[in-house]
């Protein structure tokens, strides 16, 4: 065989190979990307008890409305639903905190109460308020079960401002803007449930 005849059939086959890769990446991509929205949701949505919901409420946004808020703006919202029904609202706040913004992902159930709140970002001060980040996270975790009225108002505060809530340790700032952000966020969905479930709302 000729140096030439050699030459040609590797360019071929090594055209054949580019090919069938490249076949093989257009076709996987969907699945790989399916997948990879699949961890990316269950990394955000853990804050959301599993058996609260069987859909995938990450595509199932919600149009809000009346977004100006008192202390924090609402970036989105989400629905979960459990057998077609819905379980769960989660709503994308962003409030200012010591260092800059901080964007939470607060979960509430359809009868107002807080199922669960988790920091998506944030800039807080290392060892202070950046705790904020931690999951599971402690401080975060006693606001579950709260509701817009349980605290009353006055009580949606820091201890030493005559609240009921401790603070992070050493951030004070920040964990007087989380309170308020999740107050907003269950104020919120206490004035625009029936908009965001429907008939479910309070049940």
């Amino acid at each position: 065989m000729s140096r030439a005849s050699s030459g040609v059939i590797l360019v071929l086959l090594a055209g054949l190979g580019i090919g069938a890769t490249y076949l093989v990446q257009q076709t996987s991509a969907p699945r790989i990307a399916a997948a990879q929205r699949l961890i990316d949701s269950r990394k955000l949505l853990d804050l959301l008890p599993p058996q609260q919901y069987d859909n995938q409420p990450l595509e199932q946004p919600l149009a809000l409305v009346g977004i100006p808020l008192a202390n924090s703006t609402l970036l989105g919202g989400y629905l979960a639903t459990k057998g077609g029904q819905p379980s769960a609202v989660l709503l994308r706040s962003q409030t200012l905190g010591y260092e800059g913004s901080i964007e939470l992902l607060i979960a509430i159930d359809t009868s107002g109460k807080l199922l669960g709140v988790k920091t998506l970002k944030q800039s807080e001060t290392p060892g202070l308020g950046a705790k904020i980040a931690e999951w599971p996270n402690a401080w975060l975790q006693v606001f579950a079960g709260k509701s817009r009225n349980d605290p009353g108002d006055t009580g949606w505060a820091l201890k030493k401002d005559q609240g009921q809530f401790d603070q992070v340790a050493g951030a004070t700032i920040t964990s007087r803007a989380v309170i308020s952000a999740i107050h907003d966020a269950l104020r919120y969905f206490d004035e625009h449930s029936q908009h965001m479930i429907g008939n479910s709302a309070h049940d």
